[in-house]
C-alpha cells in the first residue's frame, strides 16, 4: 500500500547497488541540461535562470512519484511554446516580466493540478486516443515556430514581440537590409560548430549544444560583443529556487484554463511517450497513471519554487539511460549537480550571447520535424496526412491549443468512422468445405437456406447503420431465412446494439427462421447476459465454433428445398 502511494520505495533499495551507475549518468545529465534549461527559458519568455530552477525542482519530484526509472522532466521545447503563446497573450514579457512570470506560475500550478486529478481519476488511457500523428503534426509546426521565433536574434532585427508565424515573415522580409551581420555571423557559426560537433565528432556529439555556445560565445568576443550589437544574456542569479506562492485568483484561472488544460495534456503526452519509448528497451513496465501523478505533482511543486512547466525530456531521458542510469536517483543527482553549477558558475553563463542561443535554438527547432515519419505518413495513410497537416499548419496560423485540439478530434473523427463502417464478409464453402469470404473467391459455394456471414468490428451505436442496413437488405430478399454469425471478429456489443440484435433476432424467428451465433467472445456477451437479452434470443441460437452451429441449424432447414439442392454445401448435406 505504501509503495502506491510512495513509488520511490520500490526503487529505492536498488539504487544502493546502483548508485555508482547513477551518478556518473546524473553528472552527464548536468552537463546536457544546462544549455537546454537556458535555451528552453528564453522560448518559453523568461529570464534563463528560470529554465535552471525547473531543471532542478521538477525532475525530481517526477523521479520520486513517476514510474519510469529513466524518464528525466524538466523544460522542454514544445512546453515552452505553449507556455509563451499561453501567457503572451495577457502580458509582454519585454514590458512587464515580472507579472509575465507571475502568470506562468500560475499556469505551471493549474496544469500540475489538472495532471493530478487525471491520474487519481485513472485517466492514464486516454493518452492513446492521441495518434502519432497528432504528435508529428503538433512537433513539427512548433520547431518551424520555435525556429521563425529566434530569428529576430540571428539577424539582429527587432520583431515586435508577440508577432504571428505570418507577421515575423513579412517583418524579416521587408527588413532584410538592416540584418546586424556581426549578430548574424555568431548565429550561424554557433549553428555550424553544433552541426559539426555532433555529426563529425562521435565523442563529443553528446555535448554539442554545450560546446557549440562555448565556442559561439568566444566568436561574439571576437567579432566586438557589444560593441557590435552582439546581445547577451546578462546576469544570472546565484541562488537556489526561492519559494514564491502563484497568484491564485478568479481572474487568472479564468484567463488561463483553456492554455492549462492544453499544456497539461501536452506533458502528459510527451512524458508518458518517452517513458513507454525507453521502456521498449529497458523492458520495464510503465504505469501511465501513476506516471500522471508524478507530472502532476513536480508541476504543483514547481509552482511554488519559481519555476514553469516541465514534462519529459526526450534527449535527456534518452542520454540518461545511454549513460546508464540503472534508477531515477540519476535524475536526483542531475538536479544535485545543477544546482552546484548555479551556485558557483552562473556568473559566467551571464557572457553568452543571444544570437549563439538562437543558433542552438534554430536546430532544436529543426530537429524537432521528423522528417522519416512525416514520409512514412505521406507514403501510407492520406486520413493520418489530413491530421498531421491539420494539427501543423493548425499550430503555425492558430492558437496552438486550437491546433492541438484540432487535430485530436479529427483523428478521433477518423477513428470513429473507420469503427463506424464495419467489415461484413459472406462466407461460402470451397471444394474441401472451407469457409472463405465469397469476394477472394467467385468459385465457392453457398447454400440457398442459410447465409454465413463475418463481422469484423463492434455492434455499437456507431455501427448500426451499416450493419442494420446489410440485414435489412437480407431480409427483404426473402430467400434467406437462417443467417449464421461468425462473431469472432466482434470486439463488444453496447446496449443500443444489443437491443437492435435482439429485435432483429426476434424478427427473423417470427418469420420461421432465425439468426445464430458463433464464436462470440466472452467480454463481447457481457451486455447481452447482464441485460438480458441472451435470454430474449435464446440460450440455444449461442454456439462455440461454426461446425456445431451448421450441425444444429441444418437440422432446421427445409429438407423439401435440401432434397433438390444440387450445390451440397456442408458435409450433412452429403449423409
Amino acid at each position: 500500500m505504501l509503495q502506491r502511494i510512495f513509488p520511490f520505495l520500490t526503487w529505492l533499495p536498488l539504487a544502493k547497488k546502483s548508485w555508482k551507475d547513477d551518478l556518473i549518468a546524473g553528472i552527464t545529465g548536468t552537463i546536457i541540461v544546462i544549455p537546454q534549461a537556458v535555451a528552453f527559458a528564453m522560448i518559453a519568455g523568461l529570464p534563463p535562470i528560470y529554465g535552471f530552477y525547473t531543471a532542478m525542482v521538477t525532475p525530481v519530484i517526477a523521479a520520486l512519484f513517476g514510474s519510469s526509472y529513466h524518464l528525466i522532466s524538466g523544460p522542454t521545447t514544445a512546453i515552452s511554446i505553449v507556455v509563451f503563446a499561453t501567457i503572451s497573450k495577457f502580458v509582454d514579457p519585454s514590458n512587464d516580466i515580472e507579472q509575465y512570470v507571475a502568470l506562468t506560475l500560475v499556469l505551471t500550478f493549474m496544469a500540475g493540478v489538472i495532471q493530478f486529478a487525471m491520474g487519481l481519476a485513472k485517466m492514464g488511457k486516454l493518452v492513446n486516443f492521441v495518434s502519432h500523428s497528432v504528435i508529428i503534426g503538433f512537433t513539427a509546426g512548433a520547431g518551424i515556430l520555435i525556429a521563425f521565433k529566434q530569428l529576430k536574434h540571428v539577424f539582429g532585427l527587432d520583431v515586435p514581440q508577440g508577432s504571428s508565424f505570418y507577421d515575423i515573415i513579412k517583418h524579416i522580409v521587408s527588413n532584410i537590409s538592416e540584418t546586424n551581420w556581426y549578430v548574424f555571423g555568431v548565429a550561424m557559426g554557433t549553428m555550424a560548430i553544433a552541426i559539426l560537433v555532433r555529426n563529425f565528432i562521435k565523442p563529443l556529439s553528446r555535448y554539442y549544444m554545450l560546446l557549440a555556445m562555448v565556442l559561439g560565445s568566444f566568436l561574439a568576443i571576437f567579432l566586438g560583443g557589444d560593441a557590435n550589437g552582439i546581445e547577451t544574456v546578462g546576469k544570472i542569479p546565484s541562488n537556489l529556487p526561492p519559494f514564491h506562492m502563484p497568484q491564485l485568483n478568479l481572474t487568472n484561472i479564468k484567463n488561463l484554463s483553456s492554455g492549462a488544460i492544453t499544456v497539461a495534456l501536452l506533458g502528459l503526452i510527451e512524458a508518458v511517450a518517452i517513458a513507454r519509448s525507453i521502456a521498449l528497451s529497458t523492458h520495464q513496465r510503465i504505469d501511465a497513471n501513476q506516471e500522471f501523478k508524478g507530472q502532476g505533482l513536480s508541476n504543483i511543486v514547481a509552482s511554488f519554487f519559481s519555476s514553469y512547466m516541465g514534462s519529459g525530456s526526450f534527449t535527456r531521458s534518452g542520454v540518461n539511460q545511454q549513460a546508464g542510469a540503472k534508477t531515477p536517483m540519476s535524475a536526483i543527482f542531475a538536479a544535485f549537480f545543477l544546482m552546484i553549477v548555479l551556485l558557483v558558475f552562473s556568473k559566467y553563463a551571464a557572457y553568452l550571447p543571444k544570437p549563439a542561443m538562437g543558433g542552438i535554438i534554430l536546430l532544436v527547432g529543426y530537429n524537432l520535424i521528423d522528417f522519416h515519419h512525416i514520409k512514412q505518413v505521406i507514403e501510407s495513410s492520406g486520413r493520418e496526412l489530413i491530421v498531421l497537416s491539420t494539427t501543423l499548419f493548425g499550430t503555425l496560423f492558430f492558437e496552438l491549443e486550437t491546433a492541438l485540439f484540432l487535430g485530436i478530434a479529427l483523428s478521433l473523427f477518423f477513428y470513429l468512422e473507420r469503427t463506424a463502417k464495419p467489415n461484413i464478409a459472406v462466407l461460402g464453402s470451397s471444394k474441401n468445405h472451407r469457409f472463405i469470404n465469397i469476394i477472394r473467391d467467385s468459385n465457392v459455394k453457398e447454400c440457398p437456406q442459410l447465409k454465413i456471414v463475418r463481422i469484423d468490428g463492434s455492434i455499437y451505436f456507431g455501427a448500426l447503420e451499416v450493419v442494420s442496413d446489410f440485414f435489412n437488405t437480407l431480409y427483404d430478399d426473402g430467400d434467406i431465412k437462417h443467417v449464421l454469425i461468425v462473431a469472432k471478429g466482434i470486439n463488444f456489443i453496447d446496449l443500443t446494439g444489443a437491443t437492435w440484435l435482439t429485435h432483429e433476432v426476434l424478427k427473423w424467428q417470427e418469420r420461421g427462421g432465425g439468426i445464430y451465433f458463433s464464436g462470440l467472445k466472452i467480454v463481447s456477451q457481457q451486455i447481452l447476459k447482464k441485460g438480458g437479452f441472451r435470454n430474449e434470443i435464446g440460450e440455444e441460437n449461442f454456439y462455440d465454433d461454426k461446425l456445431t452451429a451448421i450441425e444444429e441449424i441444418y437440422k432446421k432447414l427445409d429438407k423439401n428445398i435440401c432434397d433438390s439442392c444440387k450445390v451440397k454445401v456442408f458435409f450433412e448435406c452429403e449423409k
